[in-house]
């Protein structure tokens, strides 16, 4: 950004500029860019940028901030103005200038115990005080083995006599699960199975491997050349079905399933992996499976020798009122990935929790594959120690919107309330995990102009109000289409669950009012 210019100056002076380039390209008055073999590469590279900038104009939040001064610290945006959160307790945080905000998102369907448990802080700081870091290629420590045996039996019966591979966060978790795929193959002697499937309108992560089998266009689109492909199958959607829906879904979940089939035999039996959310995340919204969807895929896969990996960064650790979300259908995985709740956001931990079947298979006896922090005793003993307090608090049971006087269950009634509103068209979800989607006309279900940005204005009303949610754009066809993810931790009440829907409530109508 050129120095006296504010963002929304220096964007149009870029635009204009492109657009100049452009037409002199066009009229033949202008050179190739150096590097360029001809001059529809630099138009088309002129053209990219262009789409480049659209995208990170967009993603970013419509709560953006003019004239601050620059921080030192390379944010998620530049046009924002970030508020500094300085103290959290239960749902709540508190910024520096005192004011308060309940967390409705959980950050971004991270935290489930709570803010500020000083039970948390307190085993973090009892390890660093033992032992802060030990490298994974010289030691294992007492924090590793005791956490992977509790968080398998965590997992259940699926996963007896498995093992745990413990990461950073999400996306590590995503690379490690298709690196330890292909090697399971390799080494049973399928060395030509080597592409992982996934599903469109999905998001595993924002590293290349992960980034590859996601669906999401707008986190992608500008990374593409770098990435290598495979097949995205359909996703189940019931409210914008491309199938029959008339009889609950469970036909359009065949249909969706018998994709996936087709993706596998198109694969010439190269196919390793098949990775899928069990509930959708951020890029759809809190999309439930329809009736057997989920359990033909898995028959699918076995069938066809497939491995499936289940990918509950964000539904795993309790969130849909299961320890993980599978549970629901009774689907067994090979490969479980965890993070986010892992460790409610104390520390940054992930989880690949691999079947015993996985883990034998790996016969060479090393497994290709390491980070410098993967098992890090500190943050294990922060997984660790919000692991028992979600237990002993029952906080998984607090999450079961099927079970009567849970506060999941309140939460699922107060949202539904806002289906009187003209610009909400569905409100979905399970558990602590909810979406709210947005639509400019309920009948046609037609979505919102995307460069209005619905959802971040929403988002702007109720910064304004004290409640923090999460807005994605996308959900139609990848630009448009507008919702939140809604994401408590489980320790909301149901007062605070009234307050915060009338401040939802009164948030929607003023963007809608704008």
């Amino acid at each position: 950004m050129r120095l006296g210019l504010s963002s929304a100056s220096w964007q149009a002076q870029r635009a204009k500029k492109d657009r100049n380039q452009f037409k002199r390209l066009i009229a033949g008055r202008c050179p190739a860019r150096p590097g360029s073999k001809t001059r529809s590469h630099t138009i088309l590279a002129i053209l990219t940028l262009q789409r480049a900038r659209w995208i990170i104009h967009t993603v970013s939040d419509s709560t953006a901030g003019q004239n601050s001064p620059r921080s030192a610290v390379f944010r998620r945006s530049f046009r924002k103005t970030f508020p500094s959160a300085v103290r959290g307790e239960g749902v709540y945080l508190w910024d520096t200038e005192g004011k308060r905000y309940l967390d409705f998102s959980g950050s971004a369907a991270v935290n489930l115990i709570g803010h500020g448990t000083p039970e948390i802080a307190a085993a973090m700081t009892e390890q660093a005080t033992q032992l802060e870091f030990v490298h994974t290629s010289q030691f294992t420590t007492p924090v590793a083995e005791d956490y992977a045996r509790e968080l398998l039996e965590f997992a259940g019966e699926n996963f007896r006599g498995g093992a745990v591979y413990f990461t950073c966060g999400g996306s590590e978790s995503v690379e490690t699960a298709l690196k330890l795929a292909r090697q399971y193959q390799v080494e049973i002697g399928q060395t030509w199975r080597y592409q992982v499937l996934s599903r469109t309108q999905s998001y595993h992560g924002s590293t290349l491997g992960a980034l590859s089998v996601s669906g999401n266009k707008r986190r992608r689109e500008i990374y593409l050349p770098m990435v290598r492909e495979f097949a995205h199958v359909g996703i189940p959607y019931c409210y914008r079905c491309a199938y029959d829906c008339t009889d609950g879904c469970r036909n359009c979940g065949q249909e969706y399933a018998a994709e996936l089939e087709r993706a596998i035999e198109a694969a010439n039996g190269e196919a390793a992996a098949f990775i899928f959310e069990p509930v959708s995340g951020a890029t759809l919204g809190a999309v439930v499976p329809p009736p057997g969807y989920l359990q033909t895929v898995t028959e699918v896969c076995r069938r066809h020798g497939v491995l499936v990996i289940a990918d509950e960064v964000m539904t795993g650790m309790g969130r849909t009122g299961r320890n993980f979300a599978v549970e629901h259908w009774d689907v067994a995985p090979d490969i479980l990935i965890a993070a986010k709740g892992l460790s409610s956001g104390y520390a940054p931990l992930g989880a690949v929790i691999a079947t015993k079947e996985v883990v034998d298979g790996i016969v060479s006896g090393s497994f290709l594959h390491g980070f410098t922090y993967n098992a890090h005793p500190v943050s294990l003993a922060a997984g660790r120690a919000v692991l028992h307090r979600l237990q002993q608090r029952r906080l998984v049971q607090a999450s079961d919107s099927g079970r009567e006087g849970s506060v999941a269950a309140k939460l699922e009634r107060s949202l539904s309330t806002l289906l009187d509103l003209k610009t909400v068209g569905e409100v979905r979800g399970i558990g602590l995990l909810r979406g709210v989607e947005f639509v400019s006309d309920k009948q046609s279900k037609k979505p919102f102009a995307p460069d209005l940005n619905f959802a971040g204005r929403v988002t702007s009303a109720a910064l304004k109000r004290s409640l923090l949610v999460y807005p994605i754009q996308g959900c139609v066809d990848g630009v448009s289409g507008d919702h939140l993810l809604i994401a408590p931790p489980a320790v909301i009440t149901a007062e605070q669950i009234d307050w915060a829907i009338q401040q939802l409530r009164d948030s929607i109508e003023e963007a809608g009012a704008q």
